[in-house]
């Protein structure tokens, strides 16, 4: 951990905010007003940490002084509409904040309500649950700043408004709530934030965040085979995460340097969810993930199965991403051509803007030796890409073949 005060806010920030929004909100189930207060007690952390000494219990600090900052706006909200106290001042100070349980769980599943419109749940858990800000999650959805804002807003009001209750659902109601938590854990993980001035570590952060997530859904599920398809798939990614200067792709790196443990996990989490003979969308995910991680037995991919896997997903679960990954195992496991005949049955209006498409597409042809028609491809790759290390691997790519006849 960072001595320097500020630093210290800001990983308690990426650690722990989603934890000490979840406790608060919990107490009175207005989100905004718990943002409201958490990001005071935030701002008065930066401004008295430097002077006075980080605390030695910084989220405690950060819990008193936000209860504290809510007890005053409940205060002056009474004053003003004539509203009781009497219900609220027991539950804020029943609030310990040496103890502060992890309510993310709940508040996972109250951002899944069935009050909630379906398409603002997942950002909404991204946002109250795993920090991110509405500029982060509207880039990640194609949609503008203020519009993302907007609904974020309004679903906010409505959990208040509509008294959703802050709990983890019975089991035999959770299901209708589970697709929408499981999707939300996995955008936070594979999320990409494009704002390219922010702190590099900020993905990893978030990736673990939702890794934990996911983990302890299974001890809370641990009979649903999606949640451990979940967990798998997380599992592996992370098991493949290495520290480097530089982008790496799947099929170069050395499985000498991958996290064995977490594989192993993976490997254990996604035999549990073949047991419950329920597939789904991310149980295929988890099974292409596991065709790579054998690699690091076999020290060869049997691209074959991958093709074959990703067809089964196609049929379960299409969408864009997965015809340009499918696309690209073709190209492995036949030849390119193949690879950049898949990739031509895509509308390519669909995939203008899509920015794996087209490293995909450059990629392919100059396997195929198309070193002009690659060259235009990577220019249109490395102008969609914010990541400055994915940026620097389809550079030097396009410089092989600038150089080549």
């Amino acid at each position: 951990m960072s001595q320097n005060p500020k630093a210290r806010a800001a990983e308690v920030a990426r650690v722990s905010y989603g934890k000490l929004l979840a406790v608060l909100a919990k107490q009175t189930r207005d989100i905004a007003l718990a943002e409201d207060a958490l990001a005071e007690a935030f701002t008065r952390a930066l401004e008295t940490w430097p002077h006075e000494g980080t605390p030695e219990k910084p989220e405690a600090w950060l819990l008193t002084t936000a209860r504290n900052k809510m007890r005053d706006q409940f205060k002056s909200a009474a004053h003003q509409t004539s509203v009781s106290l009497d219900d609220i001042e027991p539950v804020m100070n029943d609030l310990d904040p040496h103890n502060i349980p992890d309510e993310r769980l709940q508040l996972l599943f109250v951002c899944a309500h069935p009050a909630i419109d379906e398409n603002i749940r997942t950002p909404l858990m991204l946002q109250t649950v795993l920090g991110l800000e509405a500029a982060q999650i509207a880039s990640a959805f194609l949609v503008p700043s203020t519009a993302m804002a907007q609904r974020l807003v309004r679903a906010k009001k409505k959990i208040k408004a509509a008294h959703i209750p802050f709990i983890v659902p019975e089991k035999s109601q959770m299901s209708a709530r589970l697709e929408a938590v499981l999707e939300a854990i996995y955008g936070a993980f594979s999320i990409e934030i494009n704002d390219t001035d922010s702190n590099p570590n900020d993905n990893e952060d978030l990736g673990l965040e939702a890794l934990y997530l996911a983990d302890l859904l299974v001890e809370l599920l641990p009979n649903e085979a999606e949640v451990l398809g979940l967990a798998a798939l997380l599992n592996y990614a992370a098991s493949r995460r290495i520290n480097s200067e530089h982008f790496t792709p799947l099929k170069e790196q050395n499985p000498a340097t991958w996290n064995t443990p977490r594989a192993e996990r993976a490997d254990n989490l996604l035999a549990r969810a073949k047991e419950h003979n329920k597939l789904g969308r991310f149980q295929i995910e988890a099974a292409i993930q596991s065709v790579h991680s054998q690699r690091r037995f076999s020290g060869t991919t049997d691209w074959v199965a991958i093709v074959q896997l990703y067809e089964g997903l196609l049929h379960l679960a299409p969408t864009i991403g997965a015809v340009v990954a499918q696309a690209s195992a073709i190209g492995e496991a036949h030849n390119a051509k193949a690879g950049l005949a898949r990739l031509g049955q895509i509308d390519p209006k669909t995939i203008e803007n899509h920015q794996t498409a087209w490293a995909t597409r450059a990629h392919l042809l100059a396997e195929a030796g198309d070193n002009k028609n690659a060259r235009t491809a990577f220019d249109k790759a490395i102008s969609l890409t914010s990541n400055t290390k994915v940026r620097a691997y389809l550079e030097a790519r396009l410089a092989l073949i600038q150089t080549s006849n």
